[in-house]
């Protein structure tokens, strides 16, 4: 449906029903502004997939009308897409310090920083993006210079949170921007769209304050070396274990590529505060004493190729794990990475660590709003209309109750899923109008969608059944078999049982080849009758019906 040139419309081009790749569009006549754009990570059915972007195609087909991208923090879910599609898109990016710093990384790792447009934001300042005037206001995340945004629109007044909390003690000092809130409240708000992922939580969240104390009692307890696992981006955690590593006389080491980056940029712009002579320098950790170390690392998610998960093999190339020490994961997992995660910790045991994690001790707190805490957001801002926004379905279901329970109207309260658009009127009526036909964008290596739908069912099943490939050396003119077949059985039995099952599997497609040849039968003839008589024989043999890929080489 065309949009009204006088009504606002919000579309979610990713973050609502599924957390991370939260990209939000605001449109208004001939206008657009985006805020975030960033990515998911895989799950267990994305083989081979390294990470999910949304589909922007909506926005790219009207790039001309992009005034600007938002970004309101610089975790990967809302940042990291920038790199894939902004070289398309070619708009400004704005954001407070630290964010852009981040921001200027990823785009220089993947060579898309030249010519693009990086604007620094002071919270509390506001900028004009064509007929939208915008404020980023401070809160209080897991990564220092998170904002929300104000944006002033001619239909009325939007709050996007952002990702936050309510801490009253930040590790930076700088706690949530109550006052502008409750100005915005106090001016009239039209639309909150707020952070829903822990929606399904009561009470408040704790302070960043709790894991600072308990950081700094177990690097003073431990006997031997530290390790310190965490999210590259989580710069006051970072900062956390800085200070208790000068506080007992240990020295810091950075293990991980994004998180070498990131502290370095952090550090130059003043998040960072480390002493000098804190920091071990990477060629000289190996010697590093490790009563007096610690050392901060990625891999609390469990990454595949992260430094801590190398650890947990044995396979990193500077750190090896020795009885004695101490691991420190200061994260929860995300959803659906528990498992991964539990086989880290298990290696790590295994090698004679005394490993720490969230289920055992107060290690890592949320980064993200309790019940209490959104209800006060909303209490605060006192919208019209309210949008969950940041999660999977039942904690925007959560969270539409949570409003209900502060006395937002049930029917101004929308809760909407990636390609809904919702559009606000002149005269302030609402409604879901339409919703895009939205389809994920997979990212292999450097390709951004080569891999589709059909791509990742065919990977499942081949991930599931496995693979037989048969080659049949053929005469030119007869058909007839020259040699001995060849098979090959990938991916569902062992290598005797394999080898067992291709010496007879190798008698059927002789005979079958045989019969096709006898009847008169072309090269697409016996493809099909092996085809046919090996899979019954398979299955018959193993109940599993793996890919066969045949192929009939004239000679």
């Amino acid at each position: 449906m065309p949009p009204s040139p006088s009504a606002l419309r919000v579309i979610p081009l990713g973050g609502l029903g599924e957390i991370g790749k939260n990209m939000m569009l605001v449109e208004y006549g001939d206008a657009i502004l985006i805020v975030d754009c960033g990515l998911m990570f895989p799950d267990e059915t994305h083989h081979g997939v390294d990470i999910v972007i949304p589909d922007a195609q909506y926005v790219l087909d009207r790039r001309e009308n992009v005034v600007g991208v938002v970004i309101t923090h610089g975790h990967e879910d809302h940042i990291g897409a920038l790199p894939h599609i902004l070289p398309e898109l070619r708009a400004p990016v704005y954001g407070t310090a630290l964010t852009i710093g981040l921001v200027s990384v990823k785009l220089r790792e993947s060579r898309q920083l030249r010519g693009v447009a990086l604007e620094t934001i002071e919270p509390g300042d506001t900028f004009q993006l064509g007929p939208f005037d915008v404020t980023l206001f401070r809160v209080n995340h897991s990564i220092p210079d998170a904002t929300g945004v104000i944006i002033s629109t001619p239909v009325g007044t939007i709050v996007h949170t952002g990702d936050f909390k309510l801490d009253h003690t930040p590790a930076d000092g700088k706690p949530t921007d109550f006052q502008r809130l409750a100005q915005a409240g106090s001016d009239g708000v039209l639309l909150l769209m707020s952070d829903s992922t822990y929606a399904e939580i009561p009470g408040h969240t704790p302070s960043e304050a709790v894991v600072g104390k308990a950081l700094t009692r177990f690097i003073g307890e431990a006997q031997g070396r530290v390790i310190v696992a965490s999210f590259a981006s989580l710069i006051s955690r970072i900062q956390q274990v800085a200070d208790a590593a000068a506080l007992h006389g240990r020295r810091l080491g950075v293990v991980g590529r994004s998180m070498v980056d990131n502290v370095q940029i952090a550090m130059e712009l003043g998040y960072l505060r480390i002493p000098n002579g804190l920091l071990i320098p990477p060629n000289q950790l190996d010697a590093a004493v490790p009563e007096e170390t610690v050392i901060m690392t990625t891999g609390a998610q469990g990454e595949p190729t992260s430094a801590l998960v190398r650890m947990s093999r044995g396979t990193h190339q500077q750190v090896r794990i020795d009885p004695g020490d101490t691991v420190i994961i200061s994260s929860n997992p995300i959803p659906g990475n528990a498992a991964v995660v539990g086989r880290m910790i298990d290696g790590l045991f295994r090698l004679g660590a005394d490993v720490l994690y969230s289920a055992t001790e107060q290690v890592h707190v949320r980064g993200h709003a309790s019940q209490e805490d959104l209800k006060l957001m909303m209490r605060l801002t006192r919208p019209r209309y309210f949008v969950p926004i940041h999660g999977d379905y039942r904690h925007l279901v959560h969270h539409t109750h949570l409003a209900e329970s502060v006395g937002i109207p049930g029917d101004n309260i929308f809760l909407m899923t990636d390609g809904d658009v919702l559009e606000i009127d002149d005269i302030g009526g609402a409604a879901v109008v339409d919703t895009l036909n939205l389809r994920d964008r997979f990212v292999s290596g450097l390709h951004v969608g080569s891999v589709d739908t059909e791509v990742l069912n065919e990977r499942s099943t081949l991930a599931r059944d496995g693979v037989v490939a048969v080659f049949l050396p053929l005469d030119t003119e007869t058909h007839e078999l020259v040699g001995d077949p060849t098979i090959s059985i990938l991916g569902f039995l062992d290598s005797r049982r394999a080898e067992e099952l291709s010496a007879r599997a190798c008698e059927v497609v002789e005979a079958a080849v045989g019969r096709a040849v006898d009847s008169g039968g072309g090269l697409a003839a016996i493809e099909s009758l092996v085809q046919d008589e090996l899979s019954r024989f398979i299955h018959k043999d193993t109940r599993r019906r793996p890919r066969l890929l045949i192929q009939t080489t004239p000679l």
